[in-house]
């Protein structure tokens, strides 16, 4: 999907290795472990995925299915998307010159449009093969519902910090996930020309 969604863009693909491990990993990014879930490394451009995860995510998250999966892998993707546009090097530059509390509030940019990719990719992906049904995308939506900061803080501690956000709200990434699933149009995914209240 990529390969052709970039060539329209002017651009060549290319695509990043898939990195499957059980427990912990060693990425040109530092180590890896599956307390911190799937990730994408710019360093060696791989994306590391531990194998339990998905048992995570359908017995403490509540969040299954094949698509809501896929979400998962389409949203680590959706980082070497970034890299490859050079959106990922600018914000990381930026969050190295920046506070803790403003380094968060890229890093929330960043996942959102991290999520629209992933949306764009199911966009195409269901209009190519019609491999998604309603249901699915239910399970995916709620997934992304399910790993939203505000979420994850109030099962984990019982109340929130906004502040320490660093992937979005429930909300928030609902929202971008569905904006690209249902347009396809990636120049509609610019996080970062959006003021806090629109994200």
């Amino acid at each position: 999907m990529w390969s052709d969604i970039l060539k329209q863009m002017g651009k060549q693909y290319e695509m990043p290795r898939l990195v499957l491990y059980t427990g912990s990993v060693m990425s040109a990014c530092g180590n890896g472990s599956a307390a911190m879930g799937p990730f994408y490394c710019s360093g060696d451009q791989c994306v590391y995925l531990d194998l339990s995860f998905f048992q995570t995510m359908r017995k403490q998250l509540g969040a299954g299915g094949e698509f809501a999966n896929a979400y998962v892998i389409a949203h680590e993707v959706g980082h070497h998307i970034q890299q490859q546009l050079g959106i990922l090097d600018d914000a990381h530059a930026q969050m190295a010159r920046s506070s803790e509390s403003e380094s968060n509030k890229i890093s929330v940019r960043l996942e959102l449009q991290a999520d629209f990719f992933a949306g764009v990719w199911g966009h195409y992906e269901n209009a190519k093969y019609n491999s998604v049904s309603d249901k699915e995308i239910e399970e995916a939506i709620k997934c992304a519902h399910n790993i939203g900061d505000n979420y994850l803080q109030k099962q984990s501690q019982g109340y929130v910090v906004p502040e320490n956000f660093t992937h979005g709200t429930s909300e928030q990434r609902m929202r971008w996930f569905k904006l690209g699933l249902t347009t396809g149009d990636i120049r509609l995914g610019d996080t970062f020309s959006k003021s806090e209240a629109e994200l």
